[in-house]
């Protein structure tokens, strides 16, 4: 048995064809993945502009990212109950674009709410870090996969 409790088959999720379900340890590895990649964004960011406060200075530049990250995985989760299919975190396409696009937006919406910076380099490095790192592992995870098979 599968920890989705369907009969075990010889394909795993993460090898699987297009459209096949992720199990709830697989969703929840996943998600706790995303979130420590955009804590070590948030950390590096802080780090080389010698910024002081370690952790909790980490997570209060994180945050808004982290908020982003759970709007991506709430449109990731909407979107399979509509098609009747679980998500499947370890797809970089739709499930990675969507959390990075998700992250990266409504991060700076907050952040720009918030009265903290949105300059324009901040905005490049973000998006481009957060690409590498929250679509860039499903790829990887993908490419693994397929030479599984």
């Amino acid at each position: 048995m599968s920890d989705t409790g369907a009969p075990a088959s010889t394909e795993t999720p993460e090898a699987g064809p297009r459209g096949t379900a992720a199990g709830p340890s697989t969703v929840a590895l996943a998600v706790v993945a995303d979130a420590l990649l955009v804590i070590i964004f948030a950390a590096i960011g802080r780090q080389s502009h010698d910024e002081t406060n370690g952790v909790v200075g980490a997570l209060s530049t994180a945050w808004p990212f982290l908020v982003g990250l759970a709007v991506g995985w709430a449109l990731v989760f909407a979107a399979s109950r509509r098609n009747r299919t679980a998500p499947h975190p370890l797809r970089a396409w739709p499930a990675g674009v969507v959390l990075w696009v998700a992250t990266v937006l409504c991060g700076m919406l907050l952040r720009a709410a918030t009265g903290e910076g949105t300059a324009f380099a901040f905005i490049i490095v973000a998006t481009l870090f957060n690409l590498l790192t929250l679509v860039g592992w499903r790829l990887l995870a993908q490419l693994a996969a397929a030479r599984r098979r």
